[in-house]
């Protein structure tokens, strides 16, 4: 079985491109409808991938914007350059929700905000 997170985003071409230039992802898919907006996207980071649509009002997910609060977060890891991760995504305009720091569990990592208000963390510990 394989995991992949899925997000809303009011702005869907920002988000693709602040993803990719804040964390490095790539988009690998964009997928546009009839009147030739984005409604699906499939960005690739490392062996991992998200997927972002527009809010899904018919179901029920909202933004965190619309929200003003998150229930969740999306962790991703960093092998190499944690730091240098760290301040590209400050220098993109990431909002600082955990500094970088080094865990007691040993791993170094950081959360931050996206401009629609998802949670990002980042880190150098792999789960077993």
């Amino acid at each position: 079985m394989n995991v992949i997170p899925f997000l809303g985003y009011e702005d869907l071409p920002a988000a693709i491109d602040w993803l990719a230039k804040a964390f490095g992802f790539e988009a690998v898919g964009v997928h546009k409808g009839e009147d030739g907006k984005v409604v699906h996207a499939e960005l690739r980071f490392g062996d991992g991938m998200v997927m972002l649509g527009p809010p899904g009002r018919s179901w029920g997910m909202k933004t965190a914007t619309e929200l003003g609060a998150v229930s969740g977060g999306i962790y991703s890891i960093v092998d190499d350059g944690i730091d240098a991760h760290y301040e590209r995504a400050v220098a993109a305009g990431a909002e600082v929700a955990m500094e970088l720091h080094d865990t007691d569990y040993g791993s170094r990592e950081y959360m931050v905000r996206d401009p629609e208000g998802n949670l990002w963390s980042f880190g150098t510990y792999r789960p077993e």
